[in-house]
């Protein structure tokens, strides 16, 4: 095999490789990436045996092959050369790697493993793809991932839930302390499917690696999603569980509404926390009525710690006559309130020990159900 390309134009697609790469991996196939040149293109392949990825670019190939090399190491050299055109050579389990044109002669040799023993990636099948706009599918991803359990005794909750279903695209996740869910339209053509649940890391790396503009391709089968977009070529095993009935955690009705500027109530949680202590995530928010020459407020504070305490105070709308004191763990609300677009934002509850609802103003189609700590 022998083939000459760009640097930087390899580099890209190596680092993107990299990132599907199992860091620990006792088996030294996975730390390697499958080259093969063929016709004009170079392609370029990676798992960790659950996420798969493959790409391919225009190259000059020279002699067609395929091998396996260290990933790792040819990202690393790849990131110490000058831009401009490399040669790559593969000679009896060598890849060889020369910058050209360059004013310092270099050259590289890395010890390849035999491409027969790289793992065979699933086939997408290409009948059952659907397109959703790629911005849609970003924010249901960025709304929501947040909320997945790290917790792997509860593994059917590591993931995020995605379904359709009348007419809409729906995720949710959740970690039993709170929940996040997003709806968005879909083409009436597409087939209402159950809810699959998709591990973070693919979605992380979706969400990462693609832009604001478009269409991304979709296909689910029983145990593998495949996502396509651009040259990428994408598919993750699902996580085999039944997910928790979402449906049931949301209150049917709450009856205080808490209106606020969504930044003010951010930079005020944000601020109190820098003096809450470490491991510790209890924060209070106190609402307060309207009071004679006084307006409605929402005020922030934390217990008193080794460092002292912190308070904020912002105005809010807010209609009851009742003073009401509310305990949350304070990166519940930080992580939802970052992501929204919205410049208003609403707090929904009934009593301050039970569910409450956290969502922009004004916007239907997403919301965050968070449970409060003991006050």
């Amino acid at each position: 095999m022998k083939f000459s390309c760009e640097r930087a134009m390899l580099q890209r697609e190596i680092a993107f490789a990299q990132e599907i790469i199992a860091s620990k991996n006792v088996n030294s196939m996975l730390s390697n990436i499958f080259l093969e040149a063929d016709g004009e293109y170079l392609n370029i392949k990676a798992t960790d045996i659950k996420v798969n990825f493959e790409t391919k670019l225009i190259v000059r190939v020279d002699e067609p092959g395929s091998t396996t090399v260290f990933c790792d190491k040819v990202l690393r050299i790849l990131s110490t050369l000058p831009d401009g055109e490399m040669e790559f050579e593969d000679q009896d389990s060598i890849l060889s790697i020369r910058p050209l044109g360059a004013r310092t002669k270099k050259q590289f040799k890395l010890k390849t493993l035999s491409p027969e023993q790289f793992p065979e990636l699933p086939e997408a099948p290409e009948d059952k793809f659907f397109q959703i706009p790629v911005s849609e599918f970003k924010e249901m991803i960025n709304q929501t991932i947040f909320s997945v359990s790290n917790d792997d005794t509860r593994y059917f909750m590591t993931g995020s839930l995605f379904l359709k279903t009348e007419g809409k695209f729906i995720m949710v996740a959740t970690d039993g302390r709170r929940m996040a869910y997003i709806d968005k339209p879909a083409e009436e053509d597409i087939p209402d499917f159950e809810g699959v649940i998709i591990p973070p890391k693919i979605l992380q790396i979706v969400a990462k690696h693609t832009g604001d503009e478009g269409l991304i391709f979709v296909a689910i089968t029983e145990k593998i999603i495949f996502i396509q977009f651009g040259l990428y070529h994408l598919s993750s095993a699902l996580i085999d569980g039944s997910f928790p009935n979402w449906k049931r955690v949301i209150p049917e009705s709450q009856e205080s509404v808490v209106s606020f500027n969504r930044q003010d109530l951010l930079d005020a949680i944000r601020s109190v926390s820098i003096l809450i202590e470490h491991n510790a995530t209890r924060t209070y928010l106190k609402i307060k009525p309207r009071a004679e020459g006084q307006p409605e407020t929402i005020f922030v504070y934390s217990e008193e710690g080794e460092s002292g305490t912190a308070e904020a105070e912002i105005p809010c709308t807010y209609e009851k006559p009742e003073e009401t004191t509310i305990a949350i763990n304070y990166r519940y609300f930080v992580e939802p309130l970052r992501v929204m677009s919205t410049d208003e934002a609403e707090i929904h509850f009934t009593d301050p020990t039970k569910a409450l609802t956290l969502n922009p103003s004004p916007e239907d189609n997403l919301f965050h159900i968070i449970m409060p700590m003991q006050v």
